[in-house]
């Protein structure tokens, strides 16, 4: 039986940022985008040691609790007194963001439907609707090398991500990054959104017809207005956070535990 560590041990930044990741393996799972027991979500822990927070082997999504979440350092070295698995491919791309990309808080990976058909395609996501706009000039792509087990892909993985917030996973899945877990979870719920439509609006085409798309300055007018909002105002998914955990409140509460 997996072992969870004790809630009381933790310094309050940290118990506050486990609960938050907890939300969100429930989140991605309450919308249908987590893949069995694998993919993962992880969280930097504030402090100089370089030490991130990422689900324990063998656990659904839906079972994810804050204390069952695994501390672990950069080299793959469980930090916290626990029993608990960590799968090798979530440690080799998570581990790469989290040195890479010290401004990632949150890096969230995941194995979609949608989104890993748009992983094949070879522009990935069309600027066809206002949720795949915000993506426009924000979104970069890595070659599929097959899984992900050898530490070598790391430096590959940070340089195609570059200063972006989402990457394309080739043949594989999607990957968003956020300063906060909201904007991460935010990110990925509205990538595999505007996947669907795609995907939606191709399948429905007649033969000989086209998908109609905003002039290229409109679309890139939309990104630019998402990317200030973003900027002047607050995080995205700052705001709907409250609402997503009032709603595991009242369905999941057991996430904070």
């Amino acid at each position: 039986m997996m072992t969870k560590t004790n809630p009381a041990a933790y310094p309050a930044t940290e118990a506050a940022l486990r609960v938050q990741l907890a939300a969100c393996y429930r989140l991605v799972a309450h919308f249908g985008m987590d893949d069995l027991i694998y993919n993962h979500i992880s969280a930097r822990v504030p402090g100089p040691a370089h030490h991130f927070l990422i689900n324990p082997y063998g656990l659904l999504f839906s079972e994810v609790t804050a204390s069952s979440l695994v501390k672990i350092d950069l080299d793959g070295n469980k930090v916290d007194d626990t029993d608990a698995e960590v799968n090798q491919a979530g440690f080799v791309i998570h581990s790469a963001i989290h040195a890479g990309r010290p401004d990632a808080l949150c890096v969230l990976h995941t194995h979609s439907e949608a989104g890993t058909a748009i992983a094949a395609m070879p522009n990935g996501l069309a600027p066809l609707s206002q949720f795949a706009m915000r993506y426009q000039g924000h979104t970069a792509f890595h070659d599929y090398e097959g899984v992900a087990l050898e530490t070598g892909e790391r430096e590959r993985l940070v340089r195609d991500l570059g200063p972006h917030s989402t990457l394309v996973l080739r043949n594989h899945g999607i990957l968003t990054v956020g300063r906060t877990i909201p904007e991460a979870f935010i990110l990925m719920y509205y990538f595999e959104k505007a996947a669907k439509v795609q995907l939606l609006a191709q399948g429905g085409l007649a033969p000989g017809e086209a998908l109609v798309l905003p002039q290229p300055e409109v679309s890139a007018l939309a990104a630019r207005q998402f990317t200030e909002f973003a900027g002047d105002i607050l995080p995205p998914g700052t705001r709907e956070w409250p609402a997503f955990l009032r709603m595991l409140e009242r369905t999941q509460p057991d996430y904070k535990l």
